[in-house]
């Protein structure tokens, strides 16, 4: 497996120690981290530029912040569906199916990716209105939603390229490109959300455009990282890098595969993520400052998570790569292992939030019943980060396996049969409070359940 740019040799894991184990799991996963770093930071500045316009400027993106994630939620599941297979055929020693899978997977998901971007710019106009988002904010969440629909195809081509990426076991390359992504994105950001002006004695050039320049900077980091990666893959990476000579046809097989995976990881995704829609419908009426502190209490909690999205993406690469040599034991190992990381790690992350989170919202609003609001819902949700980090990474392990179906029936189970039932009970009542501390009970349901389907071993 030299020969892949890859870090990661299956087959030579089998006599590994644990400690040898724990620090394979590492190395992988820390590229994977420092590029949730670099995409939360990105959540971070968009956040406080767009807070510096005004509680209102950020409730507009508060309010289709859960449209946004149902949107990406079938990009990933579209995605995964190829590069779990690349996976497969990388731990089978099969580089050229690899890499006609990843040529079906281009075509394919770039097919989809279209037509999410056409029904994104049709229903854009009306989303912010079915919402129940109040007029001072309908106007900025429309042109937000449709500059980030307009750019989705970018969005597929960077998830795609570093998926793909990742399961050579190469996690290097997505996460520099993450970080330089996060980097442009704080450039063009400051370019377009703010006028013309002085800072200092320097004059800069801006646009002007506000909450739509936010959507828009992020989106041309997400042109550029997409170009990139796609280059890595097409040009750089050594198994699945272009050749002329191989058949490029679409294969019914593939096809077939993929739909097995993520079709139901899809479906999962957005029935989450219409679930979470269905929440910000819960928190609109509470009032603009309810939906500012709920959106920026969301990104806030970014922070913690993104180790486990890091170790996720390692999970996902090991188990599948281990399933495709067929070797089960390993698979299981290294999903437990890498699990018990997730756990661990968000725990620590967790307990770092409570006491620092006056201070990040510090940096996210100046608005201070905003902030005094979204540090006390922050509070109560992150007693479950451990269950949180339970079901993110074995998630993962499930998906290396190609086991998306139960996973996504039980995600579908916790947060439509949890966490909106107890939501629309409790925010009446509570206000705020009350939707997060439905979610602190779900996130705890959720992992409890995943560790569960790991223990049985019923999905490899």
């Amino acid at each position: 497996m030299g020969k892949n740019n890859s870090t990661l040799d299956i087959n030579a894991l089998g006599e590994t120690s644990l400690q040898e184990r724990l620090s394979l799991v590492w190395k992988l996963s820390l590229p994977g981290i420092l590029a949730q770093i670099s995409e939360i930071a990105m959540q971070y500045i968009d956040a406080a530029m767009v807070g510096s316009l005004g509680a209102a400027a950020s409730a507009s993106i508060g309010l289709v912040a859960s449209s946004t994630w149902l949107m990406g939620g079938l990009i990933q599941g579209s995605a995964a569906g190829f590069y779990v297979q690349i996976a497969h055929s990388i731990g089978a020693r099969d580089e050229k199916k690899a890499r006609k899978i990843l040529h079906n997977g281009y075509a394919i998901t770039g097919l989809v990716s279209l037509v999410l971007c056409l029904i994104g710019v049709i229903l854009s106009r009306y989303l912010p209105i079915w919402l129940g988002g109040s007029q001072d904010i309908v106007s900025d969440a429309s042109a937000y939603f449709l500059c980030y629909a307009l750019f989705i195809p970018a969005r597929m081509l960077f998830f795609y390229s570093a998926g793909s990426l990742q399961c050579t076991g190469n996690m290097k390359v997505p996460g520099i490109v993450s970080a330089l992504m996060c980097g442009l994105d704080v450039l063009f950001n400051a370019l377009l959300i703010f006028p013309s002006r002085y800072i200092g004695k320097v004059y800069v050039i801006g646009a002007g455009m506000g909450v739509a320049g936010a959507a828009l900077g992020t989106a041309l980091a997400f042109v550029c990282a997409g170009i990139m990666l796609a280059i890595a893959v097409n040009v750089k990476s050594s198994a699945l890098k272009y050749r002329k000579e191989e058949e490029k046809k679409l294969d019914p097989a593939v096809l077939h595969e993929a739909v097995q995976i993520g079709l139901p990881m899809a479906l999962e995704q957005s029935a989450m993520s219409g679930a979470q829609v269905f929440s910000t419908s819960i928190v609109a009426p509470l009032g603009t400052a309810a939906i500012a502190a709920n959106s920026f209490a969301v990104t806030a909690e970014a922070l913690c998570y993104m180790p486990g999205y890091g170790i996720q993406s390692a999970s996902t690469a090991i188990v599948g790569q281990a399933v495709g040599a067929k070797q089960n034991d390993l698979a299981r190992s290294f999903a437990w292992l890498t699990t018990a990381m997730g756990m661990i790690i968000m725990s620590v992350t967790g307990i770092a939030m409570y006491f620092l989170c006056p201070y990040v919202f510090m940096f996210l609003t100046p608005v201070e019943e905003v902030r005094k609001l979204g540090i006390q819902v922050l509070r109560i949700e992150l007693h479950a980060e451990p269950f949180f980090g339970a079901s993110i990474v074995a998630a993962g392990a499930l998906r290396g396996a190609g086991d998306t179906l139960v996973p996504g029936l039980m995600n579908l189970v916790s947060i439509w049969g949890v966490r909106i039932v107890m939501a629309e009970i409790l925010a009446p009542k509570m206000g705020l409070k009350g939707v997060w501390i439905a979610m602190l009970c779900e996130l705890i349901f959720r992992g409890t359940i995943f560790l569960v389907r790991l223990y049985r071993k019923r999905w490899v």
